[in-house]
């Protein structure tokens, strides 16, 4: 069962606020997943609902010195991976898309090959087969075939392989602006209301050239 550990208020325009499922794995870059739970808390009208891997909680410690408490507590609902008789595992239990920030290779897998063996694996299945959006921030350099050939199949299943590759128009003057940055990217594709979000503009009048004569 998940645990409640806030509330929020609004809804998507169908009486319920939208819910969006986040689970961290083991991967470098948990510091995605914490900002995206920070944007997505931040956002009128969403629930989160949180699962966080063992190995996620080690990465959690080591890159960012939190807790998995800490973490927990920027969600509304929390799950234990082992708990495969929580709601997320079904898909009567309605949601707007779920997120794996980051995805290891290993979570990669199963999910491309439908083995839910955990309740990461079982929620990113449930969101599959009911046609809702599945968003996988896989990280890992450089991929060799077998990666390769499970993003083509989630891909193919209608997820959305998302590896958070910073973008650099924009100027970011710190590792938390291209965090950001690529997070609100992913905001994006939830159809999340994102007004602080760095747009491209064109490029600059000054950087504009002529095109070379024939």
């Amino acid at each position: 069962m998940g645990e409640r550990v806030g509330d929020g208020e609004g809804s998507n325009g169908s009486g319920r606020r939208r819910r969006i499922i986040v689970a961290i794995t083991g991967a470098t870059g948990a510091t995605y997943g914490v900002q995206l739970l920070k944007k997505l808390g931040a956002s009128a009208g969403v629930e989160t609902h949180l699962v966080i891997s063992d190995a996620a909680s080690l990465t959690l410690h080591q890159e960012l010195g939190l807790q998995r408490r800490d973490v927990e507590a920027l969600a509304h609902v929390v799950y234990r991976n082992r708990d495969i008789g929580a709601t997320i595992a079904s898909g009567s239990f309605t949601s707007d898309g779920m997120v794996i920030a980051p995805c290891s290779m290993k979570t990669l897998a199963a999910v491309a090959h439908g083995l839910s063996d955990n309740l990461v694996t079982r929620a990113a299945d449930v969101v599959l087969k009911e046609r809702r959006r599945l968003v996988l921030m896989v990280r890992e350099t450089p991929f060799n075939l077998a990666h390769l050939r499970n993003m083509t199949a989630v891909t193919e299943m209608g997820g959305i392989v998302f590896p958070p590759l910073p973008s650099f128009y924009h100027r970011p003057a710190s590792i938390e602006e291209m965090v950001e940055h690529t997070v609100e990217r992913v905001l994006d594709l939830l159809g999340i209301e994102n007004a602080q979000a760095a747009r491209w503009g064109g490029m600059k009048d000054g950087l504009k050239q002529d095109p070379p004569a024939d």
